[in-house]
């Protein structure tokens, strides 16, 4: 990925807005991406994305000088390539992969009878079925096929060769189901879980930053032709710096709508790409295939402060001072907003996503916003504090 800041974001300065990313910079970045990064591992090349064989990944896995130029290939993809690649016969193990299907279909099973309804950020309630950390419900429900799954070398070496060592794995399983409808072309988390305003918050290097902190991965559970719907792709779109911003705008979504690419998969390949990819899952448009993915969400070991705080016990002995203090006029409600930044919890995420799920918008209430909203409201502190110890019990695998 480019170091600067982007042709079309030079001389913006530090700060974005909702209607940055100029259009035709966008169709020129995607043009340097098609003349490609360093692709000589690959099997094949198909529609524009590099395609690496399961087998020899496993045998340069063992070697550490290929296994370096190997996932340093990659690498160079993911940045200014295609920002895509797919390994076919990444897990070569189809009793790894249909166990781990069984345990996540039980899991559906479960939570549909329990009445936890799992939601998907980009697409139709009830289009799809998701289980929400499937990585620990993975491990607990069937810790021998847990390990017989995760020790695949394609799913460690993607990993490794975008956020190196150790780096942090979950899973979200998504099941797309006859007729489920297509997602809206986005792209991922953490900047494309917010809507324009938000993302505008962000200085321009928290824009450049952000892909560099999170892998995108789908292992297939099963054959996906295209008529079930495989992810929508579009090669090269990750180089565009104001792609967070500019690909929710309709010019952009129209031009993903014309030249999407979508590979079909079978059973126990996997994708990997950079988050900053747009893409989004196709529709479903056939009779009987059920398709499911284990979605990878992998994020970089450097996402994390230095010390553990327990900043929900912080917050309860904050909000009755800020309380009293503004009521009074000793604080401004500005001054208040900045002790909150400096204690509170101002991040969606991690959470539980079955007992805290997003609930009109892409991401749950922080407990930044909890306290903020409570003081604006001048909530009294007893109830701000029942309020914020529920808010962290939610949040709690």
């Amino acid at each position: 990925m480019d170091a600067s800041p982007g042709t079309a974001g030079r001389g913006r300065g530090v700060w974005l807005d909702p209607q940055s990313g100029d259009y035709d910079a966008f169709i020129q970045s995607l043009r340097e991406a098609a003349e490609g990064a360093d692709v000589r591992r690959a099997a094949s090349i198909e529609q524009g994305v590099p395609i690496y064989d399961g087998a020899a990944v496993r045998e340069a896995a063992g070697r550490a000088a290929d296994r370096q130029a190997l996932t340093a290939e990659w690498a160079g993809v993911l940045a200014e390539g295609a920002g895509i690649i797919v390994i076919r016969g990444a897990l070569d193990d189809p009793d790894a992969v249909d166990g781990a299907t069984a345990a996540f279909e039980a899991i559906i099973a479960q939570e549909k009878q329990a009445g936890i309804g799992a939601g998907d950020h980009f697409a139709k309630p009830g289009s799809n079925d998701r289980i929400w950390n499937a990585l620990e419900k993975h491990a607990l429900a069937d810790p021998e096929n847990f390990a017989r799954y995760y020790a695949s070398d394609a799913i460690a070496m993607a990993s490794e060769a975008w956020l190196g060592r150790g780096y942090q794995m979950t899973a979200q399983v998504n099941r797309v189901n006859p007729g489920g409808a297509a997602q809206k072309p986005h792209r991922d988390y953490h900047l494309g879980f917010m809507s324009p305003e938000q993302m505008a918050a962000f200085p321009a290097h928290i824009h450049k930053v952000s892909p560099l902190l999170t892998l995108q991965g789908a292992v297939a559970h099963c054959d996906m032709p295209i008529e079930s719907g495989p992810t929508m792709l579009l090669p090269g779109s990750q180089r565009f710096f104001e792609g967070y911003l500019a690909f929710t705008r309709e010019p952009f979504q129209a031009y993903f709508r014309e030249h999407h690419v979508q590979l079909p998969l079978a059973k126990g390949d996997a994708l990997f790409f950079n988050p900053a990819v747009m893409h989004g899952a196709g529709t479903n448009v056939s009779s009987d295939i059920y398709r499911m993915a284990n979605l990878l969400q992998v994020s970089s070991a450097f996402g994390r402060a230095m010390e553990s705080v327990d900043r929900n016990r912080v917050a309860r002995a904050l909000y009755p001072v800020l309380l009293a203090a503004v009521s009074e006029g000793r604080l401004s409600e500005a001054a208040a907003a900045n002790v909150i930044a400096a204690s509170a919890e101002g991040y969606a995420f991690p959470t539980n996503l079955d007992k805290d799920p997003p609930v009109g918008g892409l991401a749950p209430q922080t407990e930044a916003e909890l306290m903020g909203e409570a003081l604006a409201a001048r909530r009294p502190a007893a109830d701000v504090d029942a309020a914020l110890c529920a808010h962290a019990q939610r949040r709690l695998a």
